[in-house]
């Protein structure tokens, strides 16, 4: 959704005077009204003042966002004012806001006020966007300069035959696409970072990214057939067909961010191999020439991807359950209580339940194909149900998360192993394999091992786990929210960091929600952390790396910990140290304030969910200045002139 397109003159007021916060939101208010965007205007005001007891919406800079999601809001819209004198809008940054955007979001509208909130954030990380904000003489000229500044940012969204009609006649020299398992940061931050760079050395590229909201920017077949080379950044499996004949090189999508200009390089100098389709529309990435250990971590990846959504929106949900239901607590219908408590739970529930059967399912599709995801589900549903006949049903013990990775992976080779078996079959039997022949054989064999060989050590395993975590003492619980903190900033969404967050999203499942609490925190600190030292120690960083501060505590209040990623990848020595020693220390307090997330997402928009979130704020609070102390005392000044 474009900014301009919720921007409205009426709702722009260039010559703003007002003396406090509270006069600021009014007029915004008002401003906002004036759209004919707001139903209710005073329960859209509460909701406005509600998110500022949450935490100020001034995010330094000169520039504050405050916003709302509500059903008080009709639909989307925008309210601009610039204040030419500032106000006190209690920024993060203590100096006074000469620029406020208000941001109105419907409740049936999914996370618009995120969408916006990221649209304004990276267009307001240009010094000279801003300024010109500031010298706009009419609300019309207002408008231009955003319209101009989006045009530049967000190309593939103009309408058709205006940016690509230069390049749609000779066509990309460079396709590209960028995929991670989350689809939320790694994958646009490698496509931006190989934009500027091909355009930096002059070469036109386009950029598809497989995201958590779907592909966008999609590369065309005959931009394919005119491209002259592709380049595959991507930590899980992309649709590889439509590339048969065509120089590919295939690399991590970690190295799109950090190594684009030596990507750019080989790209372009003809020595790429040519890569070879073996048929089928939804053919996965090939995987030759890569190592046991990164196939095993990209099908697991392939499995947490698809889980992670059914995790954060059922647990979120049985987080809401509880919120709900304070009347209960300590009860045993803590949770159902109440109409709505039920409601919120048995969906929650039935949502969170499913993270199983979706991780052994869609690990098994990575490593056997389509006929691979049916044994996989099941073999994740009987590791939930803990399934045995060698025990009597009272005694059945989940084999939980550890039961479905390994169902998973052994329903992935299992299918691999039975397409061998069945490879010497008659081609006249060939149309029974998938409908017949690989469920039969997939389920019999899976049920088989679940039952008399996984399920029976794995539930033993982690009822002795569910027991030794219930029991930890005071030191050795600050000692693994120390661990899994730290964890969380080893590689900022790579295997260590996923480690540790899957194990915090399997401890809810058991009833641990301190770990999450910790997990979370360790997750949230890094990109604080840099901000904060981008704001009070800007002599140590170049221009760029200045204009990324208000995304970083936009990502890092939202536990997104990629937004630390350039910094570490630019200067690993000094900022992954720091930023593992911080998280460490706030997943430590966390842990020993006895903190607690029942969701196992949402940052500080689940604040409201989060146990003890004073004492959560705290910890976080001293984990990210440590990490800042680190940094600022591991790098030194930079010269005037690369500042």
């Amino acid at each position: 959704m474009k900014i301009v397109d919720l921007l409205k003159t009426t709702g722009i007021e260039l010559n703003g005077a007002v003396n406090t916060k509270e006069e600021a939101i009014d007029r915004m208010v008002e401003l906002m009204a004036s759209g004919g965007n707001i139903a209710d205007i005073e329960a859209y005001r509460a909701g406005v003042y509600q998110r500022e007891e949450e935490g100020t919406t001034g995010i330094g800079e000169g520039i504050a966002i405050p916003h709302a999601k509500t059903d008080a809001v009709k639909s989307p819209g925008l309210a601009a004012m610039v204040l030419k004198d500032g106000v006190d809008f209690a920024s993060l940054d203590a100096e006074p806001v000469h620029l406020i955007f208000l941001i109105a979001a419907p409740d049936t509208e999914d996370n618009v006020h995120l969408e916006v909130l990221s649209r304004l954030s990276m267009l307001l990380m240009d010094d000279s966007f801003r300024d010109d904000l500031m010298k706009a003489e009419t609300a019309k000229e207002f408008l231009s300069v955003i319209d101009k500044a989006e045009q530049a940012k967000f190309p593939e969204e103009q309408e058709e035959g205006k940016a690509e009609e230069a390049p749609a006649e000779r066509g990309y020299q460079i396709l590209a696409v960028t995929a991670c398992p989350t689809g939320i940061a790694h994958t646009y931050m490698a496509a931006e970072s190989l934009e500027n760079k091909a355009k930096e050395m002059g070469y036109t590229i386009k950029v598809e990214t497989n995201g958590s909201g779907g592909d966008k920017n999609v590369l065309t077949a005959d931009e394919i057939a005119a491209g002259d080379c592709i380049i595959i950044a991507a930590d899980k499996d992309v649709k590889m067909a439509r590339f048969d004949g065509k120089p590919v090189l295939m690399t991590k999508v970690a190295n799109g961010i950090s190594k684009a200009e030596q990507l750019i390089t080989e790209a372009v100098s003809g020595k790429v191999p040519v890569y070879h389709s073996r048929g089928g529309e939804e053919e996965r990435m090939a995987d030759d020439g890569e190592g046991l250990g990164r196939k095993i971590y990209k099908s697991l990846m392939n499995g947490v991807s698809h889980m992670l959504p059914f995790v954060i929106g059922g647990g979120i949900l049985i987080a809401l359950s509880f919120l709900v239901d304070g009347a209960n607590a300590g009860g045993a219908d803590f949770g159902k209580g109440s109409p709505m408590a039920l409601f919120f739970n048995t969906v929650g529930n039935t949502a969170f339940g499913m993270m199983f059967p979706v991780l052994a399912g869609y690990i098994a599709m990575a490593i056997g194909d389509r006929p691979a995801l049916m044994p996989g589900i099941v073999g994740g549903l009987l590791a939930k149900a803990g399934t045995s006949v060698t025990l009597p049903e009272e005694a059945w013990v989940s084999s939980g998360f550890f039961g479905a990775l390994i169902a998973g992976f052994v329903a992935g080779y299992l299918m691999v192993l039975i397409k061998k078996l069945l490879g010497r079959l008659p081609k006249s039997l060939e149309g029974t394999k998938p409908v017949l022949l690989f469920p039969f054989l997939g389920i019999l064999l899976m049920g088989v091992i679940m039952i008399f060989a996984v399920n029976p050590p794995i539930g033993a395993f982690n009822t002795w786990l569910n027991d030794m975590l219930a029991g930890m003492g005071e030191s050795s619980k600050i000692l693994l929210g120390a661990v899994l903190g730290g964890m969380m900033s080893i590689d900022f969404g790579g295997p260590f960091n996923k480690a540790a967050y899957v194990f915090g999203t399997a401890a809810i499942a058991s009833g641990q929600i301190d770990i999450m609490a910790a997990v979370m925190i360790g997750g949230m600190t890094p990109p604080i952390a840099i901000a904060l030292a981008t704001t009070f120690f800007r002599n140590r960083f170049t221009k760029s790396e200045k204009q990324t501060t208000i995304t970083n505590y936009i990502m890092g209040l939202s536990f997104i910990t990629e937004g630390a990623i350039p910094f570490a990848a630019a200067d690993p020595l000094r900022i992954i140290p720091p930023c593992v020693l911080g998280s460490a220390v706030a997943g430590a307090l966390s842990m020993a304030f006895g903190c607690g997330s029942r969701a196992p997402h949402g940052g500080i928009f689940v604040i409201g969910i989060i146990e003890n979130a004073p004492m959560f704020f705290l910890a976080l609070a001293a984990g990210a200045v440590v990490s800042m102390a680190g940094i600022v005392l591991l790098k030194k000044p930079l010269p005037a002139d690369k500042r």
